[in-house]
């Protein structure tokens, strides 16, 4: 019986490097994920201020339309000034004039400010472009550490895992089914240390009599609470640990 927790501990030492190995693959890819995504977010950026632009264009280029149109007006007026015949139809000619040549004034102020903004997008737009051009460059050499890296890891988990699959072999196997069932349903924790009595996975006390048992080390014992397989370690064994 001392032999099978003795298993289990090792075995739980194993998992938890596993365990290790897998968060440091998904941390590294996770890296990657992030990183693509923020270019992801640039490109988008861009591609509004283009489409900004290109709406402000528009909008520039219809200011132009309004003031070609004011001053086909004022052509118009001016011509049917010569033959008007009352003071009153050329009063109304000469305002609908000056009102073109407003529109006119106006427009050119308008098309300036529209132009400066149409700048100002695009500028913004290449900016971007061209972080997300070294960015890519960058996150293609990044990618290829991490691609070794990952190797690197899966080798060496490789390793672990054949080791531990060797070592559940030597427990019956009731108690690696038992084993790879709390695993799972405790977050990759099924054989925890015992400490004053306290259970070192949920933190509640064991009971007086359980707890001298489990000292003894001639049984396997699990905490009433979180159902761990429990373990007891005297202060000089952790210090040769």
């Amino acid at each position: 019986m001392k032999e099978d927790i003795s298993v289990l501990i090792a075995l739980q030492k194993l998992d938890t490097e596993l365990s290790g190995f897998d968060r440091k693959i998904e941390e590294k890819k996770q890296e990657l994920t992030e990183r693509e995504q923020a270019i992801a977010d640039k490109e988008a950026l861009a591609g509004q201020c283009r489409e900004k632009a290109a709406e402000l264009e528009q909008s520039r280029r219809d200011i132009k339309a309004g003031s070609e149109d004011a001053a086909e007006r004022i052509k118009d007026r001016q011509s049917k000034m010569m033959q008007v015949q009352t003071s009153r139809e050329h009063q109304a000619l000469l305002k609908e004039i000056e009102e073109a040549k407003k529109t006119i004034k106006d427009s050119e102020e308008q098309q300036l400010q529209v132009m400066e903004q149409v700048e100002a997008e695009e500028a913004k737009a290449k900016e971007l472009e061209n972080l997300c051009t070294g960015e890519k460059k960058l996150l293609a050499e990044e990618t290829g550490k991490v691609e070794k890296a990952i190797e690197k890891l899966n080798g060496r988990r490789l390793s672990v895992q054949d080791k531990r699959d060797k070592l559940a072999k030597k427990v019956s196997s009731s108690w690696v089914k038992r084993y790879d069932k709390l695993l799972k349903k405790r977050d990759g924790l099924a054989v925890v240390r015992v400490i004053d009595a306290v259970c070192q996975g949920c933190f509640m006390t064991i009971p007086p009599q359980k707890y001298n048992d489990i000292c003894l080390g001639e049984q396997i014992f699990t905490c009433p609470t979180c159902q761990r397989t429990l373990y007891y370690l005297p202060q000089e064994e952790e210090a040769d640990a």
